[in-house]
């Protein structure tokens, strides 16, 4: 008897979501936890469930986990996303660099973003992660097309296909829990290597602190802002101590609806492509 579902598509792709998230906190729960950390998936407070995150204004932003240090004070923020559509994978980035950046202005102890995605994820929702300091472990489509593949479970159909997509469902829904995990399991191996080495790196408390960067945002009465970003906190004091800031916003020099989008090469990556 299999569950009746009016979008077995989606059904499937939020279980295959839940298979590789919990796999996921499998495997940063014993890795931080070996090193003195805490991994949090639910709220600390008795009587709470969902893990929600204040930002500075009072608004609730549910997180699906943090790890935090012996103080229970957050030190790193993660997401775990599944998408098979990349019309949908906007909303979920935006949100995500929507919320990570509120949270981290709150708690000055988090140090880092970290966003697990699997499926179709367009190149200019990842330059949208990238830009807001979200590090990104992407699990390709192709691999979970695969692995479902060993389970006789065809996962590569169309939109429209629902024949195809309510055959997948009946089948992962005859798998046991057991395989079920085992999916999931498979998904995060590829980058399990390189996860490892970011978290473990975010975590030592060995490395010497320094200010990497300044930036002062300026905001006038009547809404406008100008961000001003310096190397060092010297450079950013001159700026102050020189400046008649009261009428920098008194000046020719904003940009025009036809001045062309700024570019980045970080690295030798490609420049993303906008949707």
């Amino acid at each position: 008897m299999f569950p009746d579902i009016q979008n077995p598509g989606s059904a499937l792709g939020e279980a295959i979501g839940a298979d590789m998230e919990n796999a996921l906190n499998v495997y940063l729960t014993t890795l931080v936890e070996e090193h003195g950390y805490h991994f949090i998936t639910e709220s600390p407070i008795p009587g709470k469930k969902k893990l929600l995150l204040h930002d500075s204004f009072g608004n609730l932003h549910n997180i699906d986990s943090v790890i935090a240090n012996e103080q229970m004070q957050p030190i790193i923020l993660l997401e775990s996303k599944y998408i098979r559509y990349k019309k949908h994978n906007r909303d979920k980035a935006s949100w995500l660099c929507t919320a990570h950046p509120a949270v981290r202005r709150r708690y000055a102890s988090i140090r880092s973003s970290i966003a697990v995605l699997a499926g179709n994820w367009s190149l200019s929702s990842l330059a949208m992660l990238k830009s807001n300091e979200v590090n990104v472990f992407l699990i390709p489509f192709s691999l979970t097309c695969d692995l479902l593949r060993d389970f006789g479970i065809d996962f590569n159909w169309g939109e429209k296909e629902r024949d195809k997509a309510v055959a997948a469902w009946k089948k992962y829904s005859a798998l046991t829990d057991s395989e079920k995990a085992t999916v999931g399991t498979a998904m995060i191996e590829p980058i399990k290597p390189d996860l490892r080495k970011l978290v473990l790196s975010i975590l030592d408390d060995t490395a010497d602190r320094k200010i990497s960067e300044v930036v002062i945002l300026l905001h006038s009465n009547l809404g406008e802002v100008k961000e001003y970003r310096f190397g060092s906190i010297r450079e950013a004091v001159d700026f102050l101590n020189a400046s008649e800031l009261e009428g920098v916003f008194i000046t020719t020099d904003s940009l025009t609806l036809f001045d062309p989008a700024p570019t980045f090469d970080d690295e030798g990556d490609e420049e993303f492509e906008t949707e």
